[in-house]
């Protein structure tokens, strides 16, 4: 079985409203549990596994933006909301039997490894999963660049953006019932119709690395494993 599998390590890209609870904001335990079981379904296909996962049920930069805050200082208060979600996910995987990293870009030694490449790569050829906070470590770039830039390094096979819904639309198909969903798309494709898919430096970034951008839900039971196993799941995006 493992023979056929289409992607043998990938990183997962996780907003962090998936650890919000009914209240929509927050951490829910029960929330990090749920990915944490969809998580350890995937290791034991022997998938490597790498993680970034937002803040925007923490905190939200642009409310700060909106009140005049400085923007360096609300997106560095942004990329230490993602090491407490780094931190939430990983107690949960780990009570769930996997061995867990989390690696942080922003030094803070007493709660999470700095971010080492090389070290990052040993933990996934170990069988351990990664999860990177702090996004870059630098204002101005979103947590999807991380996602980017991280599964670059790591040499992944795939960027698997995790959503709740089953691919890429072109209009809100919880608004718009006639809204067309996409089975594959090109990075000029999604950058020229402005498709939410990443932002457009986290694309630029695919593109110019030849990595595949895989949107799907990640709570639809099989979707994930059906896709590591290179069957037409959400939407791909590639040159």
């Amino acid at each position: 079985m493992a023979n056929e599998l289409r992607y043998r390590r990938i990183l997962l890209k996780i907003s962090g409203e998936a650890l919000a609870g009914p209240q929509g904001f927050g951490i829910d335990p029960q929330e990090a549990e749920q990915l944490a079981v969809r998580v350890k379904e995937v290791r034991e296909l022997g998938v490597d596994v790498a993680i970034v996962i937002g803040a925007g049920n923490l905190w939200r930069g642009k409310i700060g933006l909106e009140r005049g805050m400085d923007r360096a200082t609300a997106d560095y208060m942004g990329m230490l909301a993602t090491v407490m979600n780094a931190l939430a996910l990983m107690d949960a995987m780990e009570r769930r039997g996997l061995v867990t990293r989390v690696q942080s870009s922003i030094q803070m030694q007493a709660v999470a490894e700095p971010y080492i490449r090389r070290r990052a790569i040993r933990h996934l050829e170990k069988g351990r999963v990664v999860i990177f906070g702090g996004g870059t470590g630098n204002p101005h770039f979103s947590t999807d660049t991380a996602a980017a830039l991280r599964a670059v390094e790591i040499g992944a096979d795939v960027l698997i953006k995790a959503t709740k819904v089953d691919g890429v639309y072109d209009c809100d198909p919880l608004k718009h019932a006639e809204a067309v969903k996409f089975a594959r798309l090109t990075y000029l494709e999604t950058m020229n119709r402005r498709l939410e898919v990443m932002d457009s430096t986290a694309v630029t970034l695919c593109m110019e690395n030849n990595l595949p951008i895989l949107v799907l839900n990640l709570w639809a039971p099989d979707d994930l494993r059906r896709a590591l196993f290179g069957e037409p799941v959400g939407t791909l995006v590639t040159a």
